[in-house]
């Protein structure tokens, strides 16, 4: 039987898209596991109840690899649960992660592959803090801008015109620490 997978990291996420790979693959609905949980989590519910309940001969179907895991540590290890229930896994994206069939090229192309995606997401994520130190040693900061710099100018103008406080907290919806801040910097 065909098991579904299909995993998005927040609730604001939609499933649709994993959803109707697995239905276009063969996959019945009532048989795909849902869940909205960031994939670093290795206790995931709605996993877990899919390898528990998996039965010998199930394949379970991932429209790709990062809805299932996010490092090759977890990858194997998952992996080895669902061979333990003597049932098999199938990327639809990453067509190398096939253990449909006892082949030693799927074992050895699983190995280097799942290594390959870490090594992805490790370099993906160093670039990252290299960029943020670097734009912070330029005097930039990441993120959104602060409410509190667009409302600067009024904040300080009305404080000069004499209004108090607690008026000025009225008028702007910004709190008293943060009108201190504006003031005090």
């Amino acid at each position: 039987m065909l098991v579904g997978y299909a995993r998005v990291s927040t609730r604001d996420q939609n499933l649709d898209r994993q959803l109707d790979m697995l239905v276009n693959y063969g996959v019945d609905i009532r048989n795909i596991y849902k869940e909205k949980v960031t994939g670093i989590k290795t206790d995931r519910v709605e996993l877990n109840r899919m390898i528990d309940e998996l039965q010998s001969g199930d394949t379970v179907v991932i429209a790709d690899l990062s809805r299932v895991s996010r490092s090759t540590k977890d990858l194997l290890m998952i992996i080895d649960r669902i061979k333990d229930k003597c049932a098999s896994i199938k990327s639809l994206k990453d067509t190398w992660l096939d253990t449909t069939t006892s082949n030693p090229y799927n074992e050895f192309l699983l190995t280097v592959m799942a290594g390959m995606s870490q090594l992805e997401r490790d370099l993906i994520s160093i670039r990252t803090k290299e960029g943020l130190i670097s734009a912070k040693a330029r005097g930039r900061c990441g993120g959104r801008p602060s409410k509190s710099n667009e409302k600067a100018e009024v904040v300080q103008t009305l404080y000069n015109q004499g209004y108090k406080i607690v008026d000025i907290v009225k008028a702007t919806n910004l709190s008293r620490t943060t009108i201190y801040r504006i003031l005090n910097g």
